[in-house]
């Protein structure tokens, strides 16, 4: 009872105009909003007047309709339709005159009216999720003329909600990281669930969320729906991923609430917690004696749980007796040291190294500073293991020297190579042919003294480079090269010789003292220190009163005139003969001729001409007026032998035809024929050949022995249609004359076809058609009678 005066006194307070009915059940449906429905009553009546302040009466304006609100709980379900509210006009006397008119959204299909008593019945189910207020509109009509009474008046109904729906996780499931070793109480993430009823009204959307799966490692606040962790160290690599489920419950959590769970995956990224371990303590290792720089040795690993970055790690020696013949690198794929050789090793010398190796971690997080050191060591033990080497040679390489002409079996020099190995194998000596092609050394095969095989000739080679190889004798054959090389010492023997074989030239006017020429001298060989040539006039010439010559003594002479009334007319040349020493061990020496010019010359000693042409043929022509005649004459020859050329290129035919000549003549006869008994159709005459008609063509290609007389009985006469006899005379004249031109096509007259009593008019067949001539004798005249031999073979198999 009093929750109905409650709200019995705040329909009052708040909807003056609500009239409540007197009865129980009225009393019960006002206190509706707090239980199941909430009916109500609007009254249309007039106001009194007022009086102001100042004694004057005031009207209000009348209103008809007075609106309210109406409610109505969602999802009912009873037998009957609710009574959402009643609805009453003042005009409304009660003798059914006045009738009542519901429109608006659901008018007619959820809500329907009573027409006399303005009762409003809910005739649905309502769900206020899916709409939580209609809009209507009442007006009273008089129910004969339908004329409205009172004004249109709109009015609400609300959809009361109740818990209906539970909560809901709409972006679940959830994934979360949060890195491992995290203190307690740290945030991972935050879920939030949603409830479709009324938050506005009752607990229906209030949400307390709670972990249901996942403690003790995580926690979750009830009211923001955040996750924290609950423990502290959680090692990622004792376990990396969680699966927390998070529930959220209405009406506060309390019981009879709804709820919804959803699923958070979390997951614990790495730190670096962990230091690297090697998994053993020392480490043995192995290498032959003919690995090379470079080569691996081995490796070895520290193992580091940690992931990424903070699992890189770093490899290097700190100490031991073997640190500059190996060296350490990290394979950053698989994160492992690699031991490779820096130099290469000699087990005669060392067997066994020792390295003191620490692996260190690259990226250190200062928070967990204090849990180091990140970083740890191993030991290893490297044993280097015998190999069947090559023999070695004492020296990298050799140089020795040999006098020029040296005869063979000239000792040059000796290379040693021995086996270093333990057996200590005797060596064979060779000298690899590609490297001494022509084969001017050998090579001892078990003393290894390097001799000539011939005289070497410093001018030709200076220098020999040649490889010998040493070839251990037992084990595997291994053998191993060495540079030789071989200077040819330098022997006086080549005479000095001029360095240029130039003529001189001299004016014919040149006096006497005049230096001509300076000459030099070469020598192939080459020239001691202090060492130059000397010049001479041979003994031969020393007498001549032309020339002088004057020693420089460094390496050059000068030629000097001695005499004047040089005439070129008397000798144009002089030949000059000069010994050239060269004060080597042993002296070399050399005659050369020096050629002298005579030329003429002006008056500054200028040279004009050094021909004597002018001189010899002093009355006769000059060489330019040869050359012009010369010239001539062979452009006039020129000139000949291109005439005749073209005149050879004109052929000109065998027999002499006329331009009036028949036969050249296409005659085209658009008419038919009769036939074969048409007689009249045409002039034999065109077929005769007028120039041989009465005579013959003469041949132009022979000379004919005899002439052949006109024969008698010439042929038919031009107007003839004996078509016949015409083609057999023809034909006669053809074969029995030498002289007729040799046509090389067929001519083909007439041909009637198969069947035809004309037959053909071929002369192949009209000449000799029963004749027992034999043509075998074209076979023997070549192949370019071959097709006509053939042609008569075949004639001849098909007549036998």
């Amino acid at each position: 009872q009093i929750r109905i005066l409650k709200e019995t006194i705040s329909l009052l307070l708040y909807s003056p105009n609500v009239i409540l009915q007197g009865t129980k059940h009225s009393a019960v449906a006002a206190s509706a909003p707090l239980e199941h429905s909430h009916h109500r009553r609007l009254s249309l009546h007039r106001h009194r007047e007022r009086t102001g302040k100042e004694g004057q009466v005031l009207h209000r304006s009348k209103r008809g309709w007075v609106w309210n609100q109406f409610f109505v709980i969602e999802e009912y379900t009873g037998p009957d339709p609710v009574l959402v509210g009643r609805l009453h006009s003042d005009v409304d006397a009660g003798d059914g005159n006045c009738k009542y008119i519901l429109s608006g959204e659901g008018a007619g299909t959820i809500f329907v009216i009573d027409d006399k008593t303005g009762n409003i019945h809910a005739t649905k189910t309502l769900d206020r999720e899916e709409q939580a207020q209609y809009t209507l509109t009442a007006q009273a009509v008089d129910r004969a003329t339908n004329k409205p009474l009172e004004p249109p008046s709109e009015f609400i109904v609300k959809v009361q909600d109740i818990n209906d729906n539970p909560p809901e996780f709409l972006h679940g499931p959830y994934y979360a990281r949060v890195p491992e070793m995290s203190n307690v109480g740290t945030s991972v993430m935050q879920v939030t669930a949603t409830d479709a009823d009324d938050p506005t009204y009752g607990n229906s959307a209030r949400l307390v969320y709670s972990i249901l799966q996942g403690q003790p490692y995580f926690s979750v606040e009830p009211q923001t729906g955040i996750i924290r962790t609950a423990l502290p160290n959680m090692d990622r690599e004792a376990r990396q991923e969680y699966d927390v489920v998070i529930q959220a419950k209405d009406m506060g959590g309390h019981m009879g609430g709804l709820s919804g769970t959803t699923e958070v995956k979390i997951t614990l990224t790495d730190v670096n917690d962990n230091p690297p371990k090697f998994p053993q303590s020392v480490y043995s290792m192995s290498v032959s004696e003919d690995k090379v720089s470079g080569e691996e040795v081995g490796r070895l690993k520290a193992k580091d749980p940690d992931l990424g970055e903070n699992g890189l790690v770093s490899y290097r020696f700190i100490e031991g007796d073997g640190m500059t013949v190996f060296e350490i690198t990290t394979d950053t794929d698989t994160r492992e040291g690699v031991i490779k050789l820096r130099k290469p090793v000699d087990f005669e010398t060392k067997r066994a190294y020792t390295l003191r190796v620490e692996a260190s971690n690259t990226h250190v997080d200062p928070r967990f500073i204090a849990w180091g050191p990140y970083k740890d060591t191993a030991t290893v033990k490297v044993m280097v293991e015998d190999a069947d080497e090559p023999p070695a040679f004492m020296e990298t390489s050799y140089s020795f020297e040999v006098e020029e002409n040296a005869p063979d079996g000239t000792a040059v020099g000796r290379v040693h190579a021995k086996d270093t190995d333990v057996a200590n194998n005797p060596v064979r000596y060779m000298i690899p042919r590609y490297t001494d092609v022509e084969q001017f050394f050998s090579v001892g095969p078990e003393d290894g003294i390097i001799k000539t095989t011939r005289p070497l000739d410093r001018e030709t080679l200076p220098w020999h480079n040649i490889s010998v190889s040493a070839t251990e004798i037992g084990g595997h054959h291994q053998d191993t090269k060495v540079r030789v090389n071989i200077k040819v010492k330098d022997v006086n023997d080549n005479a000095p010789e001029f360095a240029t074989q130039n003529e001189i030239l001299v004016c014919e006017n040149a006096s006497p003292g005049k230096l001509i020429e300076t000459v030099s001298a070469v020598d192939k060989d080459e020239m001691a220190h202090r060492q130059y040539f000397h010049f001479s006039i041979a003994p031969e010439a020393v007498n001549n009163h032309n020339f002088s010559l004057k020693d420089n003594r460094d390496s050059t002479a000068s030629i000097y005139v001695t005499r004047r009334g040089f005439s070129r007319m008397t000798q144009d040349v002089y030949f000059l003969p000069i010994e050239i020493n060269d004060n080597g061990i042993p002296p070399m020496s050399s005659t050369n001729t020096l050629t002298i010019r005579v030329c003429s010359c002006d008056s500054k000693d200028t040279i004009l001409s050094c021909n004597v042409e002018p001189y010899i043929l002093p009355a006769g022509l000059s060489t330019g007026a040869l050359i012009a005649i010369l010239a001539c004459i062979v452009i006039l020859l020129a000139i000949v032998v291109l005439f005749v050329a073209l005149r050879r290129q004109k052929k000109e035919p065998l027999i002499v035809f006329e331009e009036e000549d028949i036969r050249e003549n296409i005659i085209t006869y658009d008419d038919e024929g009769g036939g074969e008994e048409d007689t009249e159709a045409f002039d034999i005459a065109t077929l005769q050949n007028p120039d041989g008609a009465n005579g013959f063509l003469p041949r132009k290609d022979i000379k004919p022995e005899l002439q052949y007389p006109m024969r008698p009985g010439g042929g038919p006469v031009a107007n003839s249609v004996d078509v016949d006899d015409f083609i057999k005379t023809r034909i006669n004249d053809a074969d029995s004359d030498p002289t007729a031109p040799p046509y090389d096509s067929i001519q083909i007259y007439g041909y009637e076809g198969r069947g035809s009593i004309a037959g053909s008019l071929s002369s192949l067949e009209s000449v000799t058609t029963d004749s027992d001539l034999d043509y075998d004798y074209l076979q023997s005249w070549g192949p370019r009678f071959k097709k006509l031999a053939d042609l008569y073979e075949k004639d001849k198999k098909l007549k036998n």
